[in-house]
């Protein structure tokens, strides 16, 4: 079955940095393309990040541009979410999830994976 497991997460500093991965299974990874999404309590799931099936264009949101780093090894069907001076109001589950093309849009995804908490202090 399909399975997206994300790890990485944890407490930080305000100003650090943070590596999330999202490990694939139970179908072609290198078919689809990626997203990170967030959800802070009591908000809604926000999109952070999408990359395309290879790599070649990623997309981010405006709260995290020039901070967050979508990236993806097809080799080890496993995709990345860098993080750099991370600000408390980063703080929130992150999950992965996969969709036939790059989107924007929870409904848009078919797969999600369970999340990973990240909490920054300030």
């Amino acid at each position: 079955q399909v399975q997206l497991v994300e790890s990485g997460g944890g407490l930080v500093q305000a100003g650090g940095s943070l590596r999330l991965s999202c490990a694939a299974s139970g179908y072609t990874f290198s078919s689809y393309a990626m997203g990170w999404f967030r959800q802070a309590p009591g908000k809604e799931r926000e999109f952070v990040a999408a990359i395309r099936w290879n790599g070649d264009a990623a997309y981010y949101a405006d709260s995290v541009k020039g901070r967050f780093t979508i990236s993806r090894d097809n080799t080890k069907n496993t995709a990345y979410l860098e993080m750099n001076s991370l600000k408390p109001e980063d703080t929130a589950v992150y999950y992965c999830a996969a969709a036939p093309n790059t989107a924007y849009d929870l409904p848009d995804y078919d797969y999600w994976g369970q999340g990973t908490q990240v909490s920054v202090s300030s």
